[in-house]
């Protein structure tokens, strides 16, 4: 079956009842990203998004778009500003609870073709295993969806060893997707704070992973990691430099480029050249089909981007279907 590994669900009932219970941090969370993008850029993405709200929220449109595509299971995860990271703990609970809720839900109406990835509260790390199993065993959910920071935890956070431990133990894939940039204002116009700030966020959050030896700890985590991973498997040679000439980036065991092999990467690059790359630096079974759908910065038909590549025609059936489907062979399930 071809599968769209990155595919989002817009939750606007919850979203109403986070305002209702924090309308201040909502409102503090939305002049963030005012800052963050500039308000033209927002302004274009609220009608974008707007247009495409069906898509975003019907099962039936869904359906309908990815039989336009030629996609025949998606994995789905919300959009990104369901995240919540300023949450406080009971909120940020709530929400990650619901949510898992809801992904089931919409999945379960078409589970033939649909796969979800629900969510954590990852500035809490205390509560994210709690939340990872009441995922994966209590909602049958794939995996979970987790930004590329939260508050004051990053990726190589200590605190986030036990939630690893039990990615690991379930076989279940942990889909690393950014929302907003730490750059701020110096990324709120022309929309870079998409187009240099996901990428950018992706490289620093896979750094965090590599180089803080997560996935020595843990080898058998399956990590996907949206937008091809960002701006890292194409300047990794940096950070094999830095392995071997600085001590304090020497945490992990073998040189960065050695772990792009031990992460799976999405197709959402643009470009097909940039495509051909990341199956040389990652291998030809770590590349997953994504699309982003099905918001603007996503790809359009996304089967054809990957068949125009000009990639050896198994190595394109494995990246349309195969290689996500082993992804999830091994996974306990509910």
């Amino acid at each position: 079956m071809t599968t769209d590994v990155h595919a989002h669900l817009l939750l606007p009932a919850l979203h109403d009842e986070v305002v209702r219970r924090a309308p201040e941090l909502v409102a503090e969370a939305a002049e963030l990203e005012r800052r963050r993008n500039g308000v033209e850029s927002l302004q274009a993405s609220g009608a974008m998004v707007g247009a495409r709200i069906p898509k975003l929220t019907d099962v039936g449109a869904r359906l309908a778009a990815m039989d336009a595509q030629g996609v025949d299971r998606q994995w789905v995860s919300v959009s990104p500003n369901h995240f919540y990271p300023w949450a406080p703990e009971g909120l940020a609970v709530w929400v990650a609870g619901e949510t898992n809720r809801l992904i089931a839900e919409h999945v379960s109406r078409a589970p033939d073709r649909l796969t979800g990835l629900g969510v954590v509260p990852l500035q809490h790390p205390e509560r994210i295993v709690e939340y990872l199993d009441d995922a994966v065993l209590g909602r049958g959910l794939a995996g979970v969806e987790i930004s590329s920071f939260a508050g004051d935890v990053e990726l190589s956070d200590e605190r986030l060893e036990p939630f690893w431990a039990r990615a690991a133990e379930l076989g279940c894939v942990v889909f690393l997707h950014p929302f907003g940039c730490s750059l701020d204002e110096r990324l709120d116009r022309f929309y870079l704070s998409n187009t240099v700030g996901q990428p950018t966020e992706n490289a620093v959050a896979l750094s965090h992973l590599i180089f803080a030896g997560v996935l020595d700890r843990h080898p058998d985590l399956k990590i996907v990691a949206a937008h091809g991973g960002g701006y890292l498997p194409f300047a990794i040679g940096r950070s094999d430099r830095a392995w071997h000439v600085r001590p304090e980036a020497r945490r992990c065991a073998h040189a960065p480029s050695s772990y792009l092999k031990k992460l799976w990467f999405d197709t959402v690059v643009h470009d097909p050249v940039a495509l051909r790359h990341l199956v040389e630096v990652a291998g030809g079974s770590r590349v997953l089909l994504g699309s982003d759908f099905p918001f603007d910065m996503g790809l359009d038909d996304p089967v054809s981007f990957v068949r125009g590549a000009d990639l050896p025609p198994e190595l394109t059936e494995r990246i349309l279907s195969s290689n996500a489907e082993a992804l999830l062979q091994t996974r306990v399930r509910a």
